[in-house]
């Protein structure tokens, strides 16, 4: 099927062909054009949080490392000795001194130079007049932080992230703040059998509410969710009904400072393309990065944060605790339907679906998204 459909007005148009969900020689054409031309989610700065922590990432085949460098900036390489092509760091580890690759022992900085190369010319001997360490630094991924999320462009000829970005970081400007994450009570992972994209698509929008989410209804009911889907690089939907957690002794989680009125009871959820899931609210927001693994398999790690840079506290645990519990509960009742929408693509008479002109306005911007990407790219 052509992607012309696909970029049609919401009405007459159909949605992307099966192969964008279930062809592995797909999966790698969008790995180079969705992600790797992109500002795609890796990681969280969280991930780094003092100097000397490092983070090493599997990014759809691509080893990187994350490195939080003694002036407090987040470098990102690529995890590759620039000898032999070793992988310089295999897990998560606090780095006591340079980056030191495990197969000869060459050093790099923080900053990503190489600092030492023992016995390269000969044993005892440090030095060879053939091994220039200024042009042997690790290869340095293009990176940029937002919102407690660590984002990279691999190709390196994305347009700057806020150039790119720009209406997003304009529509959430006021939560352009200090995050911090409520430690580990306020993460989550999930492994879901399905195609990432599924993952982007049913966090758009709220039309599955009612039925796959009842107890969220109640609470945030679909009549007061709004559309979000008048730009080309995120879409999602809001909630003109946010209803703060409250603990014992009447506690609730801090604002974030100097918040418009509007946000008492507003929080919005967009689908920031290609690969993560994010949500604002008064007290908190959080990011879910999907992590491709294969065209029909994802991991999705999540992460709650909070304005207090002391909430991770004991005073604060429950809380903490019950407030992932929800979110880690909504995700995971999606993971039935992403997850049958991903067998449903292997049914070889699926045209794309037919899209509902009023409630599917976000699903179809990100189709869109993804067509004219692939398009500009043939």
């Amino acid at each position: 099927m052509s992607l012309q459909n696909v970029i049609k007005p919401l009405a007459t148009a159909r949605g992307l062909p099966n192969e964008h969900y279930i062809s592995a020689d797909m999966y790698a054409r969008e790995r180079e054009v969705l992600f790797f031309k992109n500002w795609s989610a890796v990681a969280f700065e969280s991930d780094v949080k003092i100097p000397g922590d490092a983070f090493p990432v599997d990014f759809m085949g691509v080893p990187l490392l994350l490195v939080r460098a003694k002036d407090g900036a987040v470098n990102v390489f690529q995890n590759t000795c620039r000898h032999r092509g070793m992988i310089l760091v295999d897990e998560p580890t606090h780095l006591k001194g340079p980056i030191r690759c495990p197969y000869h022992s060459w050093c790099y900085s923080h900053e990503g130079k190489l600092v030492r190369t023992p016995y390269v010319g000969g044993v005892e001997i440090d030095t060879h007049e053939a091994i220039k360490p200024a042009e042997l630094s690790l290869f340095a991924i293009k990176s940029h932080i937002w919102h407690g999320v660590v984002f990279v462009n691999i190709s390196g000829d994305a347009a700057p992230f806020e150039e790119v970005h720009k209406d997003l970081l304009k529509r959430w400007s006021e939560f352009q703040q200090p995050y911090h994450l409520g430690g580990t009570a306020s993460r989550f992972d999930m492994k879901v059998s399905a195609n990432w994209k599924l993952a982007i698509e049913n966090f758009c929008e709220s039309y599955h509410l009612p039925w796959v989410h009842p107890e969220l209804n109640e609470i945030s009911p679909i009549s007061v969710h709004y559309p979000i889907d008048d730009s080309s690089g995120y879409a999602g939907q809001g909630s003109r009904n946010y209803n703060q957690l409250v603990g014992k002794d009447d506690r609730r989680f801090p604002d974030f400072k100097n918040l418009s009125p509007i946000w008492e009871k507003q929080a919005e959820y967009v689908s920031f393309f290609p690969n993560v899931l994010m949500g604002v609210h008064r007290d908190h927001t959080y990011a879910t990065i999907l992590m491709p693994q294969s065209s029909e398999e994802t991991f999705e790690r999540g992460a709650l944060f909070y304005a207090d840079k002391h909430i991770d506290t004991p005073q604060w645990q429950d809380l903490l605790k019950e407030n992932t519990r929800i979110w880690q509960d909504v995700f995971s009742e999606d993971i039935g339907v992403v997850e049958g929408m991903q067998k449903g693509r292997n049914g070889p008479m699926f045209d794309g679906g037919k899209f509902s002109p009023v409630m599917d306005g976000p699903t179809h911007v990100f189709h869109k998204w993804v067509a004219r990407q692939m398009q500009s790219n043939e």
